[in-house]
């Protein structure tokens, strides 16, 4: 069993910094360690997102070999390691959208990158839009016609 001194000489220790961003931190034989702690957006992404990063990967890396292009050629011109080119082909969310924004411009892609989210696409909203107008002319025409009622009672 470990002593309470030496539990608490291996037991992670949480630091937030700035925006939520935190770091492991694991005392062990005199040496301090820190690692960064996994981000939960990360661990719990949706089965769709997962998936369209991969594709989003697969397809960049198929663009570099048709451009007859090495990882490393590949990783200096985005300005990353090869290790991160290689994360960023496999579709890994942890890449910043930043990389895969740059890699979509030197191949030329990066046009639509803007109208990913344009609130014209936005079906959803749009919807609660509509169903928010609706719900403001249906109290609107009560209230109208409630007043109509009430001027043709006081005029009997």
């Amino acid at each position: 069993m470990l002593s309470s001194k030496a539990y608490n000489d291996i037991r992670p220790r949480y630091y937030g910094s700035g925006y939520n961003i935190y770091f492991n931190e694991v005392r062990f034989n005199g040496n301090v360690y820190v690692m960064s702690k996994s981000s939960l957006a990360l661990s719990s992404l949706p089965p769709e997102v997962t998936a369209s990063l991969q594709a989003l990967g697969e397809q960049l890396a198929l663009a570099r070999l048709r451009r007859k292009e090495s990882q490393k050629q590949w990783a200096g011109r985005l300005g990353v390691s090869a290790p991160t080119l290689i994360r960023l082909e496999k579709g890994d969310p942890s890449v910043s959208m930043g990389v895969y924004a740059t890699a979509l411009w030197l191949l030329g892609l990066s046009d639509g990158l803007a109208e990913l989210a344009e609130p014209g696409k936005d079906v959803r909203a749009l919807e609660a839009d509509v169903r928010q107008a609706s719900r403001l002319r249906a109290t609107r025409t009560r209230t109208a016609r409630a007043a109509q009622l009430g001027r043709k009672g006081g005029e009997q």
